[in-house]
């Protein structure tokens, strides 16, 4: 049985709303690029196409969606205390739907998604990076030794100069004593002041970001 020549329209058309969600992506050096979304797009498309062609687009559907969710799953990881890699699962997801779209045919309908994506992933970042800057949580992670200094000094002296923070964890190995605490920083100029506040306090042996 040869394929139609709408079938082969659709796998192009796939394979280039596939390459235009993936080179937003390759271009931010995100885990899931150029081709991996090509590959889930079109493969997607070539599952719709075929399981129409069976009459069971419902069931082929339903795997379809199953199984993006387990290579979704799979560019999600956990870095310090923030998740990553969320929203290159949603990408992958959308991808799948697109090329699923367009093998069911839904063409004006999958080119309105994949440009409302690119609004969101291109214009909505800075927008996103605007309010990151009014409001920001940092994770740091402090160590000083317990023979001249404690966690009250420690804490008493972040008070004095307005820090805003919320204890985490405390660990200690021998003298060395280590605190992790969760610090709002409002602006770029506010966290150079918290970072020369531990960089300038002798006590601190060491702290990270």
């Amino acid at each position: 049985m040869y394929p139609e020549f709408e079938q082969i329209i659709q796998i192009f058309a796939a394979l280039l709303a596939g390459a235009i969600l993936g080179l937003e992506r390759e271009y931010h050096s995100k885990p899931a690029g150029f081709r991996t979304m090509i590959l889930i797009c079109v493969s997607s498309c070539l599952f719709s196409i075929v399981s129409v062609s069976i009459g069971s687009s419902d069931r082929i559907a339903s795997n379809i969606v199953t199984g993006i969710g387990f290579i979704g799953a799979g560019v999600v990881f956990k870095e310090g205390a923030t998740v990553k890699g969320i929203t290159s699962a949603a990408i992958i997801w959308m991808s799948a739907a697109i090329g699923m779209s367009i093998g069911l045919r839904h063409y004006v309908l999958s080119a309105v998604v994949v440009m409302l994506v690119l609004i969101v992933m291109v214009a909505l970042t800075k927008f996103e990076r605007i309010f990151d800057d009014l409001h920001q949580l940092k994770t740091y992670e402090i160590h000083f030794t317990s023979a001249n200094y404690s966690i009250e000094e420690l804490e008493k002296e972040m008070k004095e100069i307005h820090i805003d923070f919320v204890r985490n964890k405390i660990g200690k190995q021998n003298n060395l004593v280590t605190v992790e605490y969760n610090i709002e920083v409002s602006h770029r100029g506010r966290r150079e002041i918290i970072d020369n506040f531990f960089i300038s306090n002798t006590h601190i042996t060491e702290f990270e970001v």
